[in-house]
């Protein structure tokens, strides 16, 4: 299962870069997505995928009693969530300006409008 998963999160993060490479900026905004999932996924697969019940330590005990699943990829994937929302968020509306300026979406219109 783990060497599935890194696959999946190899071509994620291939897909993403060649997506980002292209000249449309919509492509590029889908790229950012997969690359923001593909790190998602890396984290998880790093972590190892363990089955185990939620790590709380019960009444009286001094430590867990049985396997537990470990909270910190799980805190490490929602703030990469976030982040990648808040990322995204932001370049689309970027982007979205950048297309009522210019009237185009192509990254090598955007270029000769500098000059």
């Amino acid at each position: 299962m783990t060497v599935l998963l890194s696959i999946v999160t190899g071509v994620l993060f291939a897909t993403g870069l060649y997506m980002m490479l292209r000249r449309s900026i919509t492509k590029l905004l889908l790229g950012l997505l997969l690359l923001a999932n593909a790190a998602n996924l890396l984290i998880f697969v790093a972590s190892g995928p363990v089955k185990g019940s939620s790590p709380l330590v019960a009444e009286g005990a001094l430590a867990l009693e049985r396997s537990s699943a470990d909270p910190l990829p799980q805190a490490l994937i929602l703030t990469a969530i976030v982040i990648g929302f808040g990322v995204l968020a932001f370049a689309v509306i970027l982007f979205s300006r950048v297309y009522a300026h210019t009237g185009s979406d192509d990254s090598e219109e955007l270029i000769q409008t500098e000059k």
